[in-house]
């Protein structure tokens, strides 16, 4: 019996990087103090208490440093580099399109393969994934992972973090480790 390909739509930031990759940045710049669970919304204004344009000048001065540094998430490399055997990998992240050069090279540096990346400059994910004619989603911002899955019609994984609480839909599942990510692969794939 063949092998069923899936193109798999992987978001970058907070999925095959660290999610904590941002905490250093955040404590140096704004709060010592600062732990990785208190980031309990996607929007950090919220959690610093700064307004959208204070983080926005924040973030497009820090982000060529931190994307360079982002440590790869625990357990993400091995079952890509497997992953890449079977199914095509193309990474969808709202990473602006002149960042493309730092995020191949990351990509390199840390031996990932990819066969894709898409840097869309935006959280609206659902029109790249829709052209780009994914069969599976993974996500770490809540309403981007509801929003594939309900508009697109396709399972979408979330990775679980402290500013992604809430209820799912069924065909949204939520993993705690890249292990639990491969084994909600295989289980969908049979």
């Amino acid at each position: 019996m063949k092998a069923v390909r899936f193109r798999l739509g992987i978001d970058i930031d907070g999925t095959v990087t660290c999610p904590t990759a941002l905490v250093p940045y955040l404590q140096k710049s704004f709060r010592k103090d600062l732990c990785y669970e208190d980031i309990t919304a996607y929007d950090l204004g919220v959690v610093l208490n700064k307004t959208p344009e204070e983080m926005y000048d924040w973030f497009i001065a820090n982000q060529e440093e931190i994307y360079i540094n982002s440590p790869i998430a625990e357990g993400a490399a091995p079952i890509l580099r497997e992953w890449a055997k079977q199914h095509e990998l193309y990474y969808i992240s709202a990473r602006y399109d002149y960042l493309g050069d730092i995020t191949e090279q990351w990509f390199t540096s840390h031996d990932i393969p990819f066969h894709h990346i898409e840097l869309t400059g935006s959280h609206d994910k659902i029109e790249a994934a829709r052209r780009l004619n994914v069969d599976f989603f993974l996500e770490d911002k809540l309403d981007n992972a509801i929003d594939i899955n309900q508009t697109l019609n396709i399972p979408v994984i979330l990775f679980d973090t402290p500013y992604n609480q809430s209820e799912l839909p069924n065909e949204v599942y939520r993993v705690k480790s890249w292990q639990e990510v491969n084994a909600v692969l295989k289980r969908y794939i049979k």
